[in-house]
């Protein structure tokens, strides 16, 4: 099964072409260009690089969030167009679960941290398979997300990724002992291609391009604005 994969959920992103779950290419994209200067031209570039054509793609795949939301309006409606012009489905895949996907380790609990702005990070906690959800996403200032985790999970145990956790370092700093000679903080590789290996593993998922629900885990600004001004009011 040829997939074509796309994430657009942060600044740079990427897109993957996968033969089942094998990558056959992928790229991540210039972080200096928006999402729609640079699509669907990235989508066609990463399909010559694997001399895949459009037509021959069986299922697309997407990041469905969380992240920027004007990047995964983007990348949505472009793989929505896509699917549509060649009759074929979508798997919507978890921005956080993709994450936890690439940090799959033998013991460790996998924390994921996306850099939601605003001091806060979108979270989820993950057992160490990166499959079964711990602690259901949120979107919160690093110091509750770990106040919260603590009293369930040992985090001195844990590993953590995303962009997120690169930036807000120094507060996982301070989780000191747990017996750990590994890499507390580990970088976030391109999640296309892993986006890709969900997908083709579970094709069962796909739905109609039209039926992609976005995956916010917070209001967006606008929303937020018009629920201030309802309280004035």
């Amino acid at each position: 099964m040829i997939v074509l994969a796309l994430d657009t959920t942060t600044r740079a992103g990427s897109a993957a072409v996968l033969r089942d779950d094998v990558v056959l290419a992928e790229r991540t994209g210039d972080p200096s260009l928006t999402h729609g200067e640079r699509l669907p031209r990235e989508l066609i570039s990463v399909l010559g690089d694997a001399a895949v054509r459009i037509e021959d793609v069986e299922l697309f795949a997407v990041a469905a969030g969380p992240g920027s939301f004007t990047g995964l309006r983007v990348g949505i409606a472009a793989i929505q167009g896509l699917a549509m012009a060649t009759g074929r489905r979508v798997v919507p895949v978890s921005t956080l679960d993709a994450l936890a996907r690439a940090a799959v380790n033998a013991h460790r609990p996998i924390a994921v941290w996306m850099d939601a702005q605003r001091g806060e990070v979108f979270a989820a906690l993950y057992a160490p398979g990166g499959r079964e959800v711990l602690e259901a996403a949120q979107s919160s200032s690093p110091d509750a997300v770990l106040d919260e985790w603590s009293r369930s999970v040992d985090l001195r145990t844990a590993v953590f990724i995303g962009d997120g956790a690169e930036r807000y370092r120094d507060r996982i700093a301070v989780l000191e002992g747990g017996g750990l000679d590994e890499p507390r903080v580990i970088s976030a590789p391109a999640l296309a291609g892993v986006i890709g290996r969900i997908a083709a593993g579970a094709p069962e998922l796909a739905v109609l391009p039209h039926a992609i629900v976005p995956i916010y885990v917070r209001k967006s600004d606008a929303e937020i604005a018009r629920a201030r001004r309802a309280a004035r009011d």
